[in-house]
This record gives structure tokens, sequence and C-alpha cells, in this order.
């Protein structure tokens, strides 16, 4: 009887994450027509028919040009930071066995700040800001890492402190660069970028996003069922015959690329690593098999919507941190107060 309740369950889980995946190609569809430029979704389907059949339709080019390369490549890439910060943060709060737990714990997303101001600072080109930024969080992560193996202890607490003690000066190495920046060109552009914003993404850098993001993705995916074994003390991880020194690594590259990806491309989006794991947890339960693909489904659905009401809330476009973190506080109090009885 019991595992006729649980196989039920299992098969419940498994449409939420289906019924997910519709809603992001809807979501999906519906954030074309979002802007200050009218597109109705008519105009979007035979837009994009016109693109992948080669119909020669003559539709005015003004709304190909919107259409195509102006919110094409930022709703891809709002999709992909989306499902790259929900996803680090599911795997980080298992992994860590804490549910205040973001992206963000191992330095990653600071030493990624660092990186794209250092290079926007030196007037590089967006891919080498992009890449600038991966070297930034790959690096932040990389010397936690060696923080805790000086200190000779592999706990988590000591890498945790180590990432804490990373951030810190990464974040201060950004205000530093604010600080001797150019005010009138360069210290603008820093402090916009740094509060996210996905307007001047192109598609060549969205389909470079993918790649990392892919790199990191399908290892979690394909190592999902481990994490629930992760999730558990390492006496008893170990027991149940994994190798918790191997595999912490693993999730940490992957998330820490995921990451850095979306930083580098987006700007730091603040909240989507934290916020969106627990939302997924109330629909699907604690089980990585079908709580990390209901994570990268909900926060692609999520940033979608938040750029949406990014472009047409008011008549100038709000920064993507702004709105994450005005939707992300209430959350977090919220959780705080269910947190009383332990983990959610």
């Amino acid at each position: 009887m019991e595992l006729t309740i649980n196989s039920v369950e299992q098969v419940k889980k498994r449409r939420i994450v289906w019924g997910l995946s519709v809603l992001l190609v809807i979501v999906f569809l519906f954030s074309f027509s979002a802007g200050r430029y009218p597109v109705s979704p008519g105009q979007v389907f035979w837009v994009l028919a016109d693109r992948l059949l080669a119909l020669d339709l003559g539709l005015p080019g003004a709304l190909t040009t919107v259409v195509l390369e102006v919110r094409f490549p930022r709703i891809l890439a709002a999709a992909l930071a989306g499902a790259a910060l929900a996803g680090a943060g599911a795997a980080y709060q298992g992994m860590f066995k804490n549910p205040l737990v973001s992206p963000d714990i191992l330095g990653a997303t600071m030493g990624a700040g660092f990186g794209a101001a250092l290079a926007i600072n030196c007037s590089a080109s967006l891919m080498g800001i992009q890449l600038a930024a991966f070297a930034g969080g790959l690096t932040a992560v990389f010397l936690a890492y060696k923080i805790s193996r000086m200190i000779r202890r592999e706990s988590i607490l000591v890498m945790v402190l180590g990432g804490i003690i990373i951030g810190t000066c990464f974040s201060a190495g950004i205000y530093l660069i604010k600080y001797l920046a150019d005010p009138y060109d360069k210290m603008p552009a820093i402090t916009f970028w740094l509060m996210g914003s996905l307007a001047s993404v192109t598609g060549r850098e969205a389909m470079l996003m993918a790649v990392p993001v892919a790199v990191g993705f399908v290892p979690l995916l394909l190592l999902r069922w481990r994490l629930n074994v992760l999730s558990l003390d390492d006496e008893e991880a170990q027991a149940l015959g994994l190798n918790t020194s191997r595999m912490r690594p693993v999730v940490i590259a992957c998330a820490t690329l995921m990451t850095a990806a979306a930083v580098g491309t987006c700007g730091m989006i603040g909240w989507v690593g934290l916020v969106i794991p627990h939302m997924a947890r109330f629909l699907v339960g604690h089980d990585y098999q079908v709580l990390l693909p209901a994570s990268f489904l909900l926060g692609s659905i999520y940033l979608l919507l938040v750029d949406c009401l990014a472009r047409v809330l008011f008549s100038v476009e709000i920064p993507l941190g702004v709105l994450t973190a005005l939707l992300g506080a209430p959350f977090m109090v919220y959780l705080m107060m269910r947190l009383r009885g332990g983990w959610i």
C-alpha cells in the first residue's frame, strides 16, 4: 500500500514538472509581446514561422528586427540565467545542508562581478566582459577551496567561511574599481551593469551563454539522484557508498560555472538562487530527481516574468536586480518564519 502511495506521488510530481515545461513555453512566447513596441502573439508566430520555414511573407522590417534581434536574445538570456541561478541555488542548498544558501555562497557572484567591472573599466568588448566574469567567478571559488585546504579541514563550514572572506575581498575590489573609474563614463556603466540588465544582450552572447550553462546543467542533471545522498550527513553518505570528497567539487564546479555564466552576461541578479529552489520544494518536495528539473524550469519562468515587468512597469527599464530584490525580500521574511521548525 505504501509503495502504491509513493508511486502515485512520483507520478504527480512528474506531471508538475511537465506542467512547468508547458508553462515555460507559454511564458517564453508571451515575453515577445512585452515592451514599448506593440507586438501581438499572432505577429510573433508569423515572424518565427517566416524565419524558420523561409516563407518570405514580406513582414515589416521593424517588426522582424524587434522580435528576432531585440527581444529574442534577451528572452533567451533571461530563461538561461533564471535556470542557471535557480539550479545552482538548489544544488548548493542540498550540498551545504542549509536552506538559506544562495549561489554566491563561495564568492562566485562577487568574483564574477569584480571581473566584469575590471573589464568594463579597461574598455573591453562585451565578449571580454563575459570572459572576465567567468574567470573572476571561478577564481573566487578556487581561492575559497584553497583556504579550506590550507587549514587542512574539509568541513563545509570552513569552505563557506572561506567563500565569505573571498567574496568580501572581491566586493572591496569592485568598490575600488568604481572609485578609480571615470565618473562620467566608466563608473555609470559599471554601476548599471552590476544592477543586472538584459537590455544590451545580443544573439551571439545569448548563444555563448548557453554553452557554460549546458556544461554545468548536464552533469548535475545526470547526478541529481546523488544530490539526495549528498544532502545527508557525510557519515551517512559515505555509508551509502558516495565519495563526498569527489562529489562535492563536481557540484561546486558545475554550480559555479552556471552562476558565472549568468553574472557574466546579465550582471548581478540576486535572490533567484535563494527563492526559486524553495518554491520548487513547495511544488515537488525534496527529491532532487524532480526538484532539480523543477528548479531549472521555475527559475526560467520567474526571470522571464521579472524581465517582462522590467520592460512595462515604467517608461524607463528597471534593472532586474532591483526587481528581484523587491520580490525576494518579502519571501525571505516568510521563509525565516517557516524555518522556526527547521528545513522546509
